[in-house]
């Protein structure tokens, strides 16, 4: 429910080691928090977005 209010139509996800729905939530949300962009990852290798995604 957390990625449709986001906008996220496609995508699958499986829980493990917790039915608690809102273990689950906050889970969600901290990994949602701790994306980054691919010049973000480059950045912190050292490496150049087109390294990054392999263009």
């Amino acid at each position: 429910a957390i990625l449709e209010v986001a906008g996220v139509e496609d995508i699958l996800a499986k829980s493990l080691g917790s039915s608690n729905q809102i273990n689950i939530a906050k889970a969600t949300i901290e990994g949602l928090r701790a994306l980054r962009t691919a010049a973000q990852a480059g950045a912190a290798r050292g490496k150049t977005v087109r390294e990054v995604l392999g263009y």
